[in-house]
C-alpha cells in the first residue's frame, strides 16, 4: 500500500513532457457556446477508420440507425451528468460475463462523449486477458498498454486516434499472464493518476475484463471513481447481476446498461 501511495505522489510531482494524447487550446481560452475545441495530435498516431469498418463492427459513426445513436447519446448525457455532479472523470465499463457487449458499449459511449462540447475522451483497453478494442477499428498496433507497464514503452508509441476528433485510444494487443497483479501494481496506479489529471476536460473510460471470470476488475476497482455495468438482454442471469454488483459493493456504480445489440466481448 505504501508503494502505491509513493507512486501516486511521484505522478503528481513528475509530469512527462507529453503523454502523446495531443494538445488542445490553452485552458484560459474563451470558447463561445456551441463551438468545439480543436485538438492537434502532435505525438499521437492518427489511424483513420473507414466508415465501412465502423458499420461492420456496429460502431456509431458508421451506422445510420438513429435509434441506436440516440440511445448512446442519452446514455452519454446521463453518465456525464452523474460524473460532473461528483467531480469525477474516470469510469470503468464492466460486465458479469464474457459476450455481454461491454467493449462495444465502451467504444460507442466514448465516441458519443467525444462529440460533446469541450470534452476529450481517452479510452483504455484494460481487458488484459482479451484485449480487443483495436480490433474493432481494424487496427493492429505495434505496442499495447502492457508494453508500457512491463517494458517502459513510451505512451506516445502506443496511443492512437481512430480519425474521430477528441478521442484517443490506449490499446492492448496481447493477453497477459499475470493480469490481475499487473492491474493492481504501483505502476498502474501511477499511470491511472497521470491519465486522469493531465487534462481537465478529459474523461477516461476503462474497458475491464468480466467481473465473474477473473479477479482483474476487482483488483483495478480502487483506482477508478465509478463503474457502469453492462447487462445483455436475455443472456445475463439475475444471479450473475447480483454477484457482479456484490463484487462492486465498494465501487460507485452509476447504473446498468441493458444491451440488446450484442457485442463480441
Amino acid at each position: 500500500m505504501e508503494r502505491i501511495k509513493q507512486a501516486l505522489e511521484r505522478a503528481r510531482q513528475e509530469r512527462e513532457t507529453d503523454d502523446g494524447a495531443g494538445k488542445v487550446e490553452p485552458n484560459n481560452t474563451v470558447i463561445a457556446p456551441g463551438i468545439q475545441r480543436r485538438v492537434a495530435y502532435t505525438n499521437t498516431r492518427v489511424v483513420p477508420v473507414a466508415p465501412a469498418v465502423l458499420k461492420r463492427n456496429k460502431i456509431i459513426g458508421g451506422i445510420n440507425d438513429d435509434s441506436i445513436v440516440t440511445a448512446y447519446n442519452m446514455l452519454r448525457t446521463q453518465v456525464l451528468q452523474r460524473l460532473q455532479e461528483q467531480g469525477w472523470n474516470s469510469l470503468a465499463i464492466v460486465s458479469a460475463n464474457k459476450g455481454e457487449g461491454k467493449t462495444l458499449t465502451a467504444i460507442n459511449l466514448a465516441i458519443s462523449m467525444a462529440r460533446e462540447v469541450d470534452k476529450t475522451v481517452l479510452l483504455v483497453d484494460l481487458d488484459l486477458r482479451n484485449p480487443s478494442i483495436c480490433h474493432h477499428f481494424d487496427y493492429e498496433p505495434d505496442f499495447g498498454v502492457a508494453d508500457y507497464l512491463l517494458h517502459d514503452i513510451p505512451l506516445q508509441k502506443i496511443l492512437f486516434n481512430p480519425g474521430i476528433e477528441r478521442l484517443v485510444v490506449l490499446p492492448g494487443i496481447r493477453s497477459v499472464f499475470n493480469s490481475a497483479e499487473l492491474l493492481a501494481s504501483a505502476k498502474m496506479a501511477q499511470l491511472v493518476e497521470e491519465l486522469k489529471t493531465r487534462y481537465p476536460s478529459r474523461v477516461v473510460l476503462f474497458d475491464l475484463p468480466p467481473l465473474l471470470s477473473a479477479a482483474d476488475a476487482l483488483a483495478f476497482a480502487p483506482y477508478v471513481e465509478a463503474a457502469l455495468l453492462v447487462v445483455a438482454d436475455g443472456e445475463t442471469t439475475k444471479s450473475a447481476v447480483t454477484d457482479a454488483l456484490q463484487m462492486l459493493k465498494t465501487t460507485n456504480v452509476l447504473g446498468t446498461v441493458l444491451n440488446r445489440q450484442m457485442g463480441t466481448v
